[in-house]
C-alpha cells in the first residue's frame, strides 16, 4: 500500500526507475521530469537495480529492535486468557498488568477481531448470511410480551401501583413475526397463544401479505418449538407449496434476523413511551410496522428501507 503523502504511485516509481536504469537518464533529468527529489530518484533507481519490479513497493517503517516492546511471554499471556474468558482489553489489562491500549495492540496484531464480531457461545467469528431474492427465506418467530391493563402499567403507574395492576391479570400478547431474508420485510399480528392451529393461521396470512407485495414464500425457518414440530405445521407448509425448516437445537443464532427485530421492535415501539392502555400500544404498532418496513433505514441492509429491496411493492414511498 502506497503512503497517502507519497508523490509517486508504484507504476511511476517503476517509470523513473526505467528511465535511470534503462534509458540511461541522468538522475537529475528524471527527478525534474517525475518532479520528486534528486536523492528520491536515486533510491528508486537503486532498489530496481538490486530488486527489480518487487523494489517499486513501500517497505515497512518499523525499526529491527524495538527494546520497549511487550515482551512475548506476556503476548501470549493476553492471547490465552482472551481464548479461554473471551474478555475484551479492559479485563486482559488488567489480569495481566499492562495498559488497556497496550492489550489493544496485541489483539490487534495478532488478528483478533472484537468480542462483538464473535459468537458468545463458541467464540468463533459470527458468519452472516443473505438470501439472494426475496421470498427465498423467510425467519418465523414469536415474541411474548406482557399485556397492559386499562390505566397503564408500572411505567405510567410506578412500581407499586403498576405492579398491583398487573395482578389483576392482564395477560400475555404473543408477537408472531415473518421476516424476509433478504428485504427484511416485516410482518406480525398480535395473537392469543401460540398453539400449532393459531401459527399455522399465521402462516396462511403471512403468505397472503407477502403475495400482495409481489413475494412468493419459498422456505420458512424456525425454532424448534412444540407448535412447529406438530403435522398441522408441516401440512400447512405443504398446502401453501412451503419448505419448512428448523434451527439446530440450542443455536437461535441461526433465527438471529427476526430475533433483531423483535429487539427493535421492543426498543422503538412497545418501550418506546409509556402507554396508558393495551389499545393504545396496539394501535400505534399499526404505524410504526409501516414506518419500518417503508421508512426506516436499515443498517443491515446498506442503510435503504425494507421496502426498496422488495418487488413490485406499491406504496414504496408513502
Amino acid at each position: 500500500m502506497v503512503h497517502r503523502n507519497a508523490p509517486l504511485t508504484e507504476t511511476g516509481r517503476l517509470r523513473l526507475a526505467r528511465c535511470v536504469v534503462e534509458d540511461g537518464w541522468p538522475v537529475r533529468r528524471a527527478a525534474e521530469r517525475f518532479q520528486v527529489s534528486h536523492t528520491t530518484a536515486a533510491r528508486w533507481a537503486s532498489r530496481y537495480r538490486q530488486l527489480g519490479v518487487t523494489g517499486m513497493s513501500d517497505r515497512s517503517s518499523r525499526p529491527h529492535h524495538q527494546p520497549r516492546r511487550t515482551p512475548a511471554t506476556v503476548e501470549e499471556h493476553v492471547l490465552r486468557l482472551r481464548r479461554e474468558h473471551r474478555i475484551g482489553p479492559l479485563r486482559l489489562a488488567v489480569r495481566c498488568g499492562i495498559a488497556a491500549s497496550t492489550a489493544h495492540r496485541i489483539l490487534v496484531r495478532h488478528g483478533l477481531p472484537p468480542l462483538a464480531a464473535l459468537d458468545r457461545a463458541t467464540g468463533e467469528p459470527v458468519r452472516r448470511y443473505e438470501r439472494a431474492r426475496p421470498g427465498e427465506l423467510v425467519h418465523i418467530d414469536v415474541k411474548k410480551l406482557g399485556r397492559i391493563p386499562d390505566g397503564g402499567g408500572h411505567r405510567t403507574l410506578g412500581r407499586a401501583d403498576g405492579h398491583r395492576s398487573r395482578t389483576n391479570g392482564a395477560g400475555w400478547a404473543y408477537l408472531h413475526t415473518a421476516l424476509d431474508d433478504h428485504s427484511r420485510i416485516a410482518y406480525t399480528e398480535d395473537l392469543p397463544d401460540e398453539t400449532a392451529p393459531t401459527c399455522a393461521g399465521f402462516l396462511v396470512r403471512a403468505t397472503a401479505y407477502f403475495a400482495s407485495l409481489g413475494i412468493r414464500i419459498e422456505r420458512v425457518l424456525t425454532d424448534n418449538a412444540w407448535a412447529y414440530s406438530k403435522n398441522t405445521w408441516r401440512n400447512t407448509c405443504r398446502d401453501l407449496d412451503i419448505s419448512p425448516r428448523w434451527t439446530r437445537p440450542w443455536r437461535p443464532q441461526t433465527n438471529g434476523k427476526v430475533e433483531r427485530f423483535h429487539r427493535t421492535l421492543l426498543d422503538e415501539w412497545a418501550y418506546q413511551k409509556p402507554y396508558t392502555s393495551d389499545h393504545e400500544r396496539r394501535q400505534a404498532f399499526t404505524h410504526w410496522l409501516h414506518w419500518y418496513n417503508y421508512h426506516r433505514p436499515h443498517t443491515g441492509i446498506g442503510g435503504h428501507t425494507p421496502a426498496s429491496r422488495g418487488t413490485n411493492l406499491s406504496e414504496q414511498h408513502i
